[in-house]
C-alpha cells in the first residue's frame, strides 16, 4: 500500500506547479504557516519555490510514510525550511491557533485509511486561516498535463481505496463533524472543501 502512495505522490509532480497556483490563488497571501497533511503530501514544496509562505510543515499519517517524506526533504535541500511531524487525522502534536493555511489532499476518498476530523483542522488554524481539504487536479491544471498520467493515476487511487463522494455526503460529514467553521463546497478542478476560521 506505501509504495502505491508514493507513487501517485511522485507521478503527481508535473500537476504540483498548477494546484499551488489554485490553492494560491484562493488563499490571497504570501506569507504565513502552511501545513499540508496525510499521505498525499507534495504541493508544499512548490508553494514555497513560488513564494507562497513564511513557514513550512508537513503533518504525515500513516507513520510509515515519515521516511519518505524525511527522504523528501533531504533530496530536495529543504531539511532546513520543512518541518517533517508525524500526526494523525487528529492533527495531535500540531498547536491551536498556529496554522494559517491547512492542505490535506485525498482527504474525502479514503475513509479506508482514515477521516477528515474537521474539529482537529479547525483547531489548528489561526483565526483568518483557511484550509482546503479534498481532491482533483485543481482548475488551473491544463489537459496536457493530466492526460498522460490519468489512467495510472486512477489505477493506483482505486488500488489505494478511492471511493466516489457526492457534495451532499460532505455536507453531511461537516454537519456530523460537528465543526462550527464556514465552509464552502467547491466542484470546480474536483472536490474541495474550503474552510475559513473566523
Amino acid at each position: 500500500m506505501l509504495n502505491l502512495i508514493q507513487e501517485i505522490d511522485q507521478l503527481w509532480e508535473p500537476v504540483y506547479p498548477f494546484l499551488a497556483k489554485h490553492i494560491a490563488e484562493s488563499y490571497g497571501r504570501n506569507d504565513g504557516v502552511i501545513l499540508e497533511i496525510g499521505p498525499f503530501c507534495g504541493v508544499i514544496y512548490t508553494l514555497m519555490a513560488q513564494g507562497v509562505g513564511s513557514s513550512f510543515m508537513i503533518g504525515v499519517f500513516p507513520p510509515e510514510m515519515t521516511p519518505f517524506f524525511n527522504d523528501g526533504v533531504h533530496k530536495k535541500g529543504l531539511a532546513e525550511k520543512i518541518s517533517i511531524i508525524e500526526t494523525d487525522q487528529s492533527l495531535n502534536g500540531i498547536q491551536e491557533n498556529s496554522i494559517d493555511l491547512v492542505i490535506f489532499r485525498g482527504a474525502l476518498f479514503f475513509p479506508s485509511l482514515f477521516r477528515v476530523d474537521y474539529q482537529a483542522v479547525n483547531r489548528v488554524m489561526k483565526s483568518g486561516g483557511i484550509a482546503m481539504i479534498g481532491g482533483g487536479f485543481g482548475k488551473c491544471t491544463p489537459p496536457e498535463v493530466i492526460r498522460p498520467i490519468a489512467e495510472r493515476s486512477k489505477e493506483l487511487n482505486l488500488k489505494i481505496g478511492k471511493i466516489e463522494v457526492t457534495a451532499e455526503q460532505v455536507k453531511d460529514d461537516i454537519k456530523a463533524g460537528g465543526a462550527l467553521v464556514d465552509c464552502k463546497i467547491v466542484l470546480e478542478g474536483g472536490l474541495w472543501v474550503f474552510l475559513r476560521k473566523g
